[in-house]
């Protein structure tokens, strides 16, 4: 078996080809074997350049180079900051030694060039491109709370300018097509298949003999656009941590400044010390907690949700021929969209064919958006809508072998759509209730068949929210449930599993964040304070603004149904429950505010948008603008309320993985993603889950009950807080 990791390949012209193959991986990676062997390469490379005319560097896989070895990133911690600094030096010191060999050196470009993978072809002097389907281009580092270590900030900077570096591949970790790679200026050249890339980096290097200088190391260069210290840019700094500030709304995401510092302290310095000011920054960064809870999170959990690992095992998959889904409204018409993206033939039905047409109606105004920024052809975009067939007859879901019910959260009406078309769809065909919150047991006994009776709870907007729920009830079989993943996956969503209970993982969990804002308010918490404390926490958007988009008819009716099944099993319920129920009550008996679709709910509304907080919370809930209580607690309740009942749904069944759990809660209900996800926020608390226990009693001693951790693991000589599935 073949133990080298880059192969050598020298013809008659003096080009080298190195093949980066990795034997003992799926795709090519910074593994210590790797950087090892490429510094020996190199050494090969300096010692017989007498005989060497140029270099192509190359990939035997079926991508280009994947980037860094997460598994080294995840274990690192502060201990080992010099062990990583030394290591990101000499990945550094090598990739130098290449770009300054003195031969032309071309980056032959199959698939995708992720991270490290980029940096080490933003090292060759000229870049190449097969522009085939799959192949993407970008430093998706910012993604996963860490930087590029590689020499990418102070290459992209060089090349690119420090307002082009930042915004279009930096802070954003945007993900290119070869197309628009060059474009942006992170490619050379574009060739129409992987065959032409070696071939053509040859002729490039045979027309270019001596094109082996980088910009940054010729005479006389300049970085584009100015340093700090140009005049015309010094004018616009001020605007560039003011922007990052309003962007990240105060959240805990250290990685967006540590990039920005390096390119900018970077840009002022030689390249060598821009160099050592980058890997300082990396260093920071990737022995900190968040690099870790990130990674954990938008790597390895959301690899394991997308591989479908809650998919019961042995199950034969069957393909989804005809999907008909029940209800043309919003959630029902967006439903229909991603399902006929996905290549799958849909009826939509409602009460009207007049409905039905509005429901398509939907996906034809998103294509013509699609058709006008060039994201589809006309061809693909006529095959889509001629999947979608609108009709108010139950007959046409004759060959149906997939439903899914998208009306009002009402069981009766639920029940009766489903009696409507059990005759006509396929045998065995699924029956899936888009529901957040009523139990799948219950509602499958109103169903013939409750063994194809499943919960599918999709967020709004449909075509925008990447998750799924997948509700299990008592009596779904592994059959349905299986084919649930099997058409997530295929309509590229994310499977989360669960099982029945009321509210299921994501509204209970979700419906924590909004009780607990309320809470604040009657304690006489100024509400734009608390609005504040949900943005520094790091969500998405703040609770009283996000209750107002619900409406607070749906929070008041998730909260009776809350009190009414705590009665009936006798269960201890959350004191914040009838505090937020008396909030509500205050708002909407006495002062008739809804929320933002009557135009006056925790906020007022001009013409739909808001105008700003209700003046009147502050007079009723005898609000001060001084804080009373410290900021960071407001901060901690909001994230240790959704941690702790997400423990509680781990010890009922409810959710049985830290996967789903960490990619449904930041994906479907905003949790913060510096955190890695609800689970992640207890796993990667400083001081360990003994550190998280006690601050969970200070803030029970403080506010209530409801902050007590559950009652430890099944294993009593564990100290986790968590209950292991």
């Amino acid at each position: 078996m073949r133990d080298n990791i880059i192969g050598w390949d020298r013809d008659a012209d003096g080009i080298v080809t190195l093949t980066i193959d990795d034997p003992k991986g799926g795709a090519n990676t910074l593994t210590d074997g790797y950087v090892e062997e490429m510094g020996a390469t190199i050494d090969r490379l300096e010692t017989g350049i007498a005989d060497i005319s140029g270099v192509v560097i190359a990939s035997g896989k079926s991508t280009f180079f994947a980037g860094a070895d997460l598994t080294q990133i995840i274990a690192a911690g502060p201990g080992n900051a010099q062990d990583v600094f030394d290591r990101a030096t000499r990945i550094k010191r090598d990739l130098r030694r290449l770009e300054r060999l003195g031969r032309p050196v071309v980056a032959a470009i199959n698939g995708a060039a992720l991270g490290g993978g980029l940096e080490l072809a933003l090292a060759a002097h000229h870049r190449i491109a097969a522009d085939v389907p799959g192949s993407v281009i970008d430093l998706p580092e910012v993604k996963l709370g860490v930087m590029p270590g590689a020499g990418g900030v102070a290459r992209t900077v060089r090349l690119l300018g420090i307002q082009n570096a930042l915004m279009q591949v930096l802070l954003q970790g945007n993900r290119y097509r070869p197309t628009k790679a060059k474009q942006v200026g992170l490619v050379d050249q574009l060739v129409k298949t992987v065959e032409d890339l070696v071939p053509a980096a040859k002729a490039w290097i045979r027309s270019n003999p001596g094109a082996h200088v980088q910009p940054w190391d010729a005479e006389g260069y300049a970085i584009p656009g100015g340093t700090p210290s140009t005049p015309s840019f010094a004018a616009t700094l001020p605007a560039f941590p003011a922007n990052l500030r309003k962007q990240l709304r105060g959240q805990n995401m250290p990685a967006p400044r540590a990039i920005m510092a390096a390119a900018l302290e970077g840009a002022q310095v030689d390249f060598e010390t821009a160099q050592t000011i980058e890997t300082r920054y990396f260093v920071s960064l990737v022995t900190g907690p968040t690099a870790k809870n990130m990674i954990q999170a938008f790597f390895f959990d959301l690899e394991s949700v997308q591989g479908g690992h809650s998919r019961p095992k042995g199950i034969e998959k069957h393909p989804i021929r005809k999907v008909g889904i029940l209800g043309a409204g919003m959630m029902g018409a967006g439903i229909a969209y991603v399902t006929a993206k996905a290549g799958i033939d849909v009826v939509l039905k409602d009460l009207t064919l007049e409905a039905a047409i509005k429901g398509k109606a939907y996906s034809e105004k998103l294509e013509v958006n699609a058709l006008g920024r060039g994201a589809t052809t006309q061809e693909k975009s006529t095959s889509l809508l001629e999947r979608i067939t609108p009709t108010a007859n139950a007959e046409d879901f004759a060959g149906v072998d997939f439903v899914i019910e998208a009306v009002f959260e009402n069981p009766d009406l639920k029940n009766r759509v489903f009696r409507e078309i059990e005759d006509f769809v396929e045998p065995g065909a699924v029956l899936g209730s888009n529901t957040s919150s009523l139990p799948i047991t219950a509602l499958a006994q109103g169903i013939s068949r409750p063994e194809d009776f499943i919960g599918i709870h999709f967020f709004s907007p449909v075509d925008k929210m990447d998750p799924i729920e997948i509700i299990r009830g008592e009596n779904t079989s592994d059959e349905t449930l299986a084919r649930v993943v099997d058409y997530t996956l295929a309509i590229r969503k994310y499977p989360i599993v669960v099982n029945d209970g009321r509210g299921f993982f994501t509204t209970r969990v979700f419906s924590t964040y909004l009780l607990e804002a309320m809470a604040m308010l009657s304690e006489g918490i100024d509400p734009a304070t608390i609005e504040q404390a949900g943005f520094q926490a790091g969500y998405p958007a703040a609770p009283l603004q996000v209750a107002d988009e619900l409406s607070f008819g749906t929070i008041r009716k998730i909260m009776d149904e809350t009190i009414d099944a705590a009665e009936a099993e006798r269960a201890t319920l959350s004191e914040a429950i009838p505090i937020a129920d008396a909030v509500m009550a205050t708002l909407m008996d006495r002062f008739e505010r809804t929320g933002r679709a009557c135009g006056a709910g925790f906020y007022d509304y001009v013409d739909g948008a808001r105008s700003g907080l209700w003046n009147g919370l502050r007079a009723e809930f005898s609000t001060t603008p001084e804080l009373t209580v410290p900021f960071q607690d407001l901060i901690d309740r909001f994230l240790f309320i959704q941690a702790i009942e997400t423990q509680k749904c781990f010890d009922e069944g409810v959710i049985e993985t830290d996967a789903d759990a960490n990619v449904g809660s930041i994906f479907g209900i905003g949790f913060p993603a510096w955190s890695g996800g609800v689970r992640q926020f207890v796993t990667g608390y400083p001081g360990g889950n003994n550190a998280f226990r006690s601050r969970s009693a200070e803030l029970a001693a403080a506010y209530g009950p409801r902050f007590c951790t559950p009652d430890a693991p099944a294993d009593p000589s564990s100290n986790d807080v968590r209950t292991t599935p």
